[in-house]
């Protein structure tokens, strides 16, 4: 993880993520010094005045350029761990998953075919991750990807979702802001939302980010 924060930091501009200060590589030690950084974390509820900011800060993450090398993609990753997760019997986390395992595991097979690109993926946004002052910057960056430019929107819909918007209110609100999400193939956020039920259902499966999960694929594939 801290190698991951070290690759990227250099990349980030200043208005986006801390900067990387310093860094120290020894006797099996990997010690990494940032600015700090004044600031309250995120509200993400609805009609939270940090709303505009958390939106800003997404699009600043795409129009960052990532590092050439090394290449992380994020559709790379997701096919391994659904690999893994769709050769195991459904986790048994909730009625409505259950009574329809089929249907979600057809649709989160196809999620790594739609997450292919090269942009930035932070792949870990959530209000924690969010600092917020005169801007929104973002933290955190042990786990970013490459891949397609709506990953990034798509886990902010669940996050919103978490924080009592209501799925198509969550969608609407991001589309707008985010014009990534709003041209995406259709198809391609209901596979997500599918592909994240599996996942998190069995890794996570009593928390509110996975309750979201599950809220906002029911909502899509109904």
């Amino acid at each position: 993880m801290h190698c991951n924060e070290l690759a990227i930091s250099p990349h980030l501009p200043a208005d986006l993520a801390p900067t990387l200060l310093w860094h120290v590589d020894a006797d099996g030690w990997l010690l990494l010094g940032f600015e700090h950084l004044a600031g309250h974390h995120a509200d993400l509820s609805p009609d939270s005045a940090d709303l505009p900011a958390v939106a800003d800060a997404v699009t600043r993450i795409h129009r960052t350029p990532p590092p050439q090398t090394p290449r992380r993609p994020m559709a790379d990753q997701w096919t391994k761990a659904l690999e893994i997760e769709l050769a195991a019997p459904p986790p048994n986390a909730d009625p409505w998953s259950a009574s329809n395992a089929g249907l979600i595991t057809e649709w989160a097979a196809g999620a790594p075919a739609h997450m292919h690109g090269d942009h930035l993926v932070h792949s870990d946004l959530n209000a924690a991750n969010f600092l917020i002052a005169d801007t929104a910057k973002v933290v955190d960056w042990a786990w970013w990807r490459t891949g397609a430019a709506w990953i990034d929107p798509a886990l902010l819909v669940i996050r919103l979702i978490a924080a009592d918007h209501r799925p198509e209110a969550a969608e609407k609100w991001m589309a707008h802001r985010s014009p990534d999400l709003a041209t995406a193939p259709p198809e391609a956020p209901t596979a997500f939302a599918a592909s994240v039920v599996r996942l998190w259902e069995r890794r996570f499966p009593h928390t509110p980010a996975t309750a979201a999960a599950r809220t906002w694929a029911r909502h899509r594939m109904s």
